[in-house]
């Protein structure tokens, strides 16, 4: 008798998250129905991006900290995962003086995403935990530095990434729906991680640091921790783009990339996961748009070199000064409807942007 007004109260509590995932499997619907091969592959590049920039909404979104050092992870995971996946043949055709103990291992695609996850996560969990004592522009600073120091091994570190040149002899595995299971989790678990006592403790720290120092929340540690899961889904989109590519080099995970998946999380709204859902579709399909547009131009004999980047550095520049919480403004989408859980388990997500003083959830 009780079960409608669970799934009613399941619904408006978790309304978000349906009104999130639903148009994204209808859009992966009707791209495998409809769509030709070219919008097929923007629509794999779109959930790949959606699990990069909901990873990166984790971190900064919650904590206040513009993370520029993520996809230096994405690049970790990237590599880490194709040597663990590539026949022992391609390897010795691609990477020579690869070590010994590396050219045998052939381990299954998802076994080698996972563990290459696993290692961004790990590297993250060795470096970064000095630097989440910083705030501010040092903090901000430190991690663009961690971005140059990742691009330099990943360029000269030439026996296990084959240097600045490009790697190829990755099988393709990421197909469209293996993007979009893996999209929608991402989704998942950045909402979830929102609603979590150290979501709750990450935003209430960057609220107000003193006043959550005063409850007993410690800043380091809450930072710390959703750092090592933001590099984790970095690294796990790394390793998904890295095996849908099926070739590339170091420079794909440095200033371009980076500005890309910035532009996606500002646009939409950092303060949201809805944030991250909505700024991650529209910034793809204006950005592969505009790509179209420049490369027909340029193989017509114009010339619209670097038209895409300067648009998009246009639009980021406007949307900041005249919404500087983005598209969203730090909301969520809701269903109209209240319910048990709807006040409780997300009212700070309502909530316009945090002034000054505040002192948090």
């Amino acid at each position: 008798m009780n079960a409608r007004p669970r799934v009613s109260t399941w619904f408006q509590d978790n309304s978000t998250l349906v009104l999130l995932i639903a148009p994204l499997l209808v859009l992966a619907v009707l791209t495998q129905l409809f769509a030709g091969t070219l919008l097929s592959r923007i629509v794999t590049v779109l959930f790949i991006n959606l699990i990069l920039v909901c990873g990166l909404q984790v971190f900064m979104g919650n904590s206040g900290i513009l993370s520029f050092s993520h996809i230096g992870f994405m690049g970790i995971g990237a590599y880490s995962s194709v040597l663990l996946s590539m026949t022992p043949q391609a390897k010795k055709f691609t990477l020579p003086d690869l070590y010994p103990i590396l050219q045998t291992i052939h381990l299954p695609f998802l076994v080698a995403v996972f563990l290459g996850a696993c290692f961004a996560a790990l590297v993250a969990a060795v470096v970064i935990y000095p630097l989440m004592r910083l705030s501010d522009a040092a903090a901000v600073i430190s991690m663009f530095a961690l971005l140059v120091i990742i691009q330099v091994i990943l360029v000269h570190w030439s026996v296990v990434t084959n240097g600045p040149r490009t790697l190829f002899g990755v099988d393709f595995y990421t197909t469209l729906w293996v993007a979009v299971a893996f999209g929608v989790l991402a989704v998942i678990v950045a909402y979830y991680f929102k609603r979590s006592d150290l979501g709750l403790k990450l935003r209430a720290s960057r609220d107000d640091r003193y006043a959550a120092g005063s409850i007993g929340i410690n800043m380091v540690n809450v930072r710390y921790l959703s750092f090592i899961l933001s590099a984790f889904m970095a690294g796990f989109g790394g390793a998904l783009w890295a095996h849908f590519i099926t070739s590339f080099s170091p420079y794909a995970f440095y200033l371009s990339e980076t500005f890309a998946i910035l532009t996606m999380l500002v646009v939409g709204g950092p303060g949201g996961v809805s944030g991250a859902v909505i700024g991650t579709v529209v910034v793809t399909f204006v950005h592969e748009g505009l790509r179209q547009i420049e490369n027909n131009v340029n193989l017509s004999g114009g010339n619209l070199v670097g038209f895409t980047e300067v648009f998009l550095a246009t639009a980021l520049i406007i949307i900041l000064i005249a919404r500087p919480g983005g598209i969203m403004g730090g909301r969520e989408v809701r269903w109209r409807g209240r319910g048990p859980g709807n006040e409780a388990g997300l009212k700070d997500a309502a909530l316009p942007a945090p002034q000054p003083g505040h002192t948090g959830d």
